[in-house]
């Protein structure tokens, strides 16, 4: 038997024989999405007329040509492969009985999701507190059904309360759906939503592999590879979109892996899984704020000024050009994004193995977003040098006349 250490200390016990069922469970998702992907767009023919984004003069969107929104199915059958045709030679029979179980039961639990988004993508007419209601009852369903809930957030205020099953039950479903409506909403460009999973996905999985949890490993890898058999043709041209029922499927996924991880690992703290989560929980929790707060409006309703929208209209539009090709601009958004994810998410990996540090990660992560957010809102950092005026904490002063 094979024995790791991780660079947190933490000592990781897998037998050499079960490395290539991994790498088998990995292959098998990606290739079952990339191939329902493929017949997804052959057969566009018949399904376009209620598959195909239509509105392309939507506030939020920057694509000119229709495209089907139901590559959801695809990361759906990629995760179902697993257990229903993958290979786990090597496995002990007692561990493939318990992954194949919670793989299927997690895949139960996300249903209201994804028939949800997944009924949005097609009728165009689910509102928002609907799909909000269906991602709760998957969050719920998942507490109940593999006891995926919080069992603590590494606060000491809060960690008391969290023994207290329907508290516990809350604060997960608060945090699943965070997860969830997260990754639909940064969703607005090739590759910005599914490579932000994968890199989500990743760093998750390493801690969890660290640990010498087979099974939260294993799940991820699933999520990663049903991702990845997806962006092969959804980036860089966009010839299929992920669409609200793909996102939230795989928020959902995502999510139940950190809530997993938490559950069965004891050594990994909270706040580090947050600080590989942080971009597109910043960015959810933001754009409520800025929706309530700042302009008054719904917190559902669409707009133009996420972080990666402005990143589009301010630096791509200005330094790409497109020539023949117009998806180039489109597809740089996801270079900035993943970029950032990948820095933060290694070092939430290297860095954040003790509570004070991962909470000084995530604090980083959040003055980096919003700063950055100021300066695009802005096309300058602003002639003061303040860090409140950086910041958009108070407005920049005005400059005396002479």
């Amino acid at each position: 038997m094979a024995m790791n250490k991780n660079v947190n200390g933490v000592e990781s016990v897998f037998p050499p024989e079960v490395m290539l069922p991994l790498l088998e469970t990995f292959s098998l998702a990606l290739l079952f999405s990339l191939f329902i992907c493929m017949l997804n767009i052959l057969t566009e023919r018949w399904h376009g007329r209620f598959s195909f984004d239509i509105d392309v003069n939507g506030v939020q969107k920057v694509h000119k040509n229709m495209v089907s929104r139901t590559g959801g199915v695809a990361m759906v059958a990629g995760v179902l492969a697993v257990p229903f045709y993958g290979s786990l030679v090597g496995y002990p029979l007692a561990l493939q009985t318990e992954t194949n179980a919670l793989i299927l039961l997690l895949l139960l639990a996300a249903l209201p999701a994804f028939l949800a988004g997944i009924t949005e993508d097609l009728t165009k007419q689910v509102s928002v507190r609907l799909r909000l209601c269906a991602i709760l009852t998957s969050a719920m369903l998942a507490a109940w059904l593999v006891e995926a809930h919080l069992p603590r957030l590494d606060i000491w205020a809060l960690d008391g309360v969290l023994h207290w099953l329907p508290v516990s039950f809350a604060v997960t479903a608060f945090a699943v759906a965070g997860v969830s409506n997260a990754i639909n909403i940064v969703d607005g460009f090739h590759g910005v939503a599914g490579g932000t999973v994968v890199i989500i996905l990743a760093g998750t999985g390493f801690l969890a592999w660290q640990g010498g949890d087979l099974i939260v490993t294993l799940l991820a890898l699933a999520g990663m590879g049903a991702t990845i058999g997806f962006l092969l043709l959804n980036y860089p041209t966009g010839r299929l979109f992920m669409g609200d029922g793909g996102a939230y499927f795989i928020g959902f996924w995502a999510a139940e892996v950190a809530v997993l991880t938490i559950v069965r690992n004891p050594a990994i703290n909270a706040w580090q899984i947050l600080a590989i989560y942080a971009y597109p929980v910043i960015e959810v929790l933001f754009s409520m704020y800025r929706r309530k707060f700042l302009r008054s409006a719904l917190v559902g309703a669409p707009d133009r000024l996420h972080l990666h929208s402005l990143f589009y209209r301010r630096v791509a539009c200005n330094k790409i050009r497109i020539a023949r090709h117009a998806w180039r601009r489109n597809a740089g958004v996801a270079c900035f994004v993943t970029a950032w994810l990948s820095a933060a998410t290694i070092a939430a990996v290297l860095l954040g193995d003790t509570v004070p540090a991962a909470v000084a990660l995530v604090m980083a992560q959040v003055v980096v977003y919003v700063a950055v957010y100021m300066r695009l809102v802005r096309g300058h950092w602003g002639r003061c040098r303040h860090p409140a005026v950086i910041l958009g904490l108070r407005p920049q002063p005005r400059s005396r006349a002479i």
